[in-house]
Parts: C-alpha cells; structure tokens; sequence
C-alpha cells in the first residue's frame, strides 16, 4: 500500500522538488529567496538545509541572468529549475528563454539539449501588486520549443512536475498561485510521472464541454455542479498548454456539440481562440452552436476593489455555459 499525505498544491511543488532532488544530484534550484528563506511562497522550504547551496541558490534580483545561467547549466548538462517569483517579472528574461532556451536543440542540430524547468507562480486573485497577477501564457506556447505545463491539484503538482524535470527540453511550469494553499489532496509519498500533453476530463458531461485549467478548474467545476440539472457540462482541465491535447478537446466536443473556454487571461490573443480554431479544423461537423470564451478582459490586470469583477467567477461561467446551451 502506497503512503500518502494529505497536501496543498505548493508544498506538492517542494515535495516534487524535493523528489527529484533527492532521485537525480543534476537537478538543482536556483532563483531570488529560493535558499534560506525557502522561497516567497515558501515552495522551496528546507531544500537548501538538505541539499545546500551548491543545489539551492539565493540569485540577484536579476531574471535574464537567472535563466541566462540556468541554460548554461542546462547545456553542461546539470538539470537547472529556476525560479521566476513572479510570471509579472519574466519579461527581462524572455529574450533568454525564446531566443536560446527554446532554440538550443534546433540550432545546435540536436548536439544540445536545453532541460531545464522554469517555475512561475502566475495569476490574480490573491490581492497583489502591479506585475504580479498577469496571465500570460499564451506568450510561451506561442513559441515553438517550449513545454507550457499548469497543474491545478496537488496530485498532478507533484506528478506533472517529476516529467517537467526529466524533459530534455524546456518547459513552463506556471503554478497558480490563487490555490496554492486552497485546499488538499492526497499525495504518494514515492515518485511518479504524469505524462505531459495528456488532458483530464474532471467532470463527465452531455451537453457542453467547458476546457480549462490552473486556477479556474474549481470555479469552473462549480459552476457546473450549480448547474446539474439544467445542464450536464463536462469540464476539461487541459494542465498542458503546449503541447494541446487535441484528441482530448475533439472526442469531448464530439460527444456534446456545444463549447466554451474558460481563463483568465485576457480574451484577444488567449489561448481560447486557439482552441476555438482547433474544434473548428477538427470537428466543425458536430458543431451545433456558437463557442463561448469566458475569460479576463482586454485590460491591465485590476487592484485589488476590481480583481473579483476582473476573474471568472461561478456566476459568470454559468451564464456563459447558459447562452452555449440555449443557443
């Protein structure tokens, strides 16, 4: 019988980390207060006082030397996982990570690989800043190269997380932080896998598929359960971006006809659309209504008073599972 223990999506993280750590002396963090402190969010609690700071480096607030580094270590042939605090602050990085992390085995002919793991927290909901609630993963799976993984539990946090790291190619691992400590889940003490690209269908439905993931998974599956008996939504937590479960999307949407998209991202250029556009090459001939996108607005991420009006909540999910139903 397996042992378990009942975590949060982020001590999943630190237990994955930790894990891989432990399995493979390659794998080392490194990122701002990811050593003594243990991290902003306290994911990376305890790795420098079990592995010490030739395994866990404290780094200058600086991100493109952050990841600059760890493709170095990456091309040597370590099997770096930095961590960016905050996606809002990648931007000085992204030069690094599209022009060289994402190139590295096209432009060396495959003589190099680049594995190496990029940890974000991302998203909004917990009341933050400027530059700490934005959304953007649309930019990283835009880039060919490039893994783009978002759990939403804590099984999947810790499973999802092993592949990331034995990848040889480099992947996003956005984490959303809205439910880093939302709730708990069982979670095998001993190592495992899940297979990056593979879809999750969380809630069997007939009548309309809801795709999601990160942190609206659980708005989107309430929404679904308030409206059971009205309509029967089956929900999809895609937890792979790039590469998109696309026979997942399709045997889904061929079952109910109907779809909607559910994030938080900003609709114009969101992920959404493409997901849209991939039901319409592969399965136009089921389709029986319009596709809803239920997303953020086209606008800089609100403070704080407007940060609820700004997410997908239940409410406003339902309505638009409502009008894909009723159309």
């Amino acid at each position: 019988m397996t042992d378990t223990a009942n975590l949060t999506l982020v001590q999943a993280v630190r237990d994955g980390l930790y894990a891989e750590m432990e399995r493979d002396e390659r794998v080392l963090v490194l990122g701002e207060d990811v050593g003594k402190n243990g991290g902003v969010f306290r994911a990376t609690e305890g790795l420098y006082e079990e592995f010490g700071g030739d395994r866990v480096i404290d780094t200058p607030l600086a991100e493109s030397a952050i990841v600059g580094t760890a493709i170095g270590m990456a091309a040597y042939g370590l099997r770096p996982v930095p961590e960016i605090q905050f996606l809002g602050f990648i931007y000085p990085a992204f030069d690094q990570i599209v022009s060289h992390a994402a190139r590295l085995r096209t432009r060396s002919r495959g003589q190099y690989t680049c594995p190496m793991v990029i940890r974000a927290p991302y998203g909004g909901g917990i009341r933050a800043p400027e530059h700490h609630s934005e959304s953007t993963e649309a930019f990283f799976v835009h880039q060919p190269g490039l893994k783009v993984v978002v759990p939403s539990t804590p099984y999947d946090t810790k499973g999802l997380l092993a592949s990331a790291i034995r990848d040889p190619d480099p992947v996003v691992f956005l984490e959303p932080k809205l439910i880093y400590r939302a709730f708990r889940e069982e979670v095998p003490d001993e190592r495992y896998t899940l297979p990056i690209g593979e879809a999750a269908v969380r809630r069997e439905g007939e009548d309309v598929s809801v795709f999601t993931w990160g942190a609206m998974t659980r708005p989107t599956l309430e929404a679904a359960t308030n409206l059971a008996g009205e309509i029967d939504v089956e929900v999809v937590d895609l937890r792979t971006l790039s590469p998109l479960d696309v026979d997942a999307i399709v045997d889904s949407f061929e079952k109910t006809g109907r779809a909607a998209v559910v994030h938080e991202a900003p609709k114009t250029g969101g992920l959404a659309g493409e997901i849209v556009a991939t039901i319409q090459e592969e399965a136009l001939v089921y389709q029986e209504a319009p596709i809803e996108r239920i997303t953020g607005f086209d606008t800089p991420f609100p403070l704080y008073a407007l940060e609820d009006y700004y997410l997908p909540e239940p409410a406003r999910i339902a309505d638009g599972i409502r009008e894909v139903a009723e159309f």
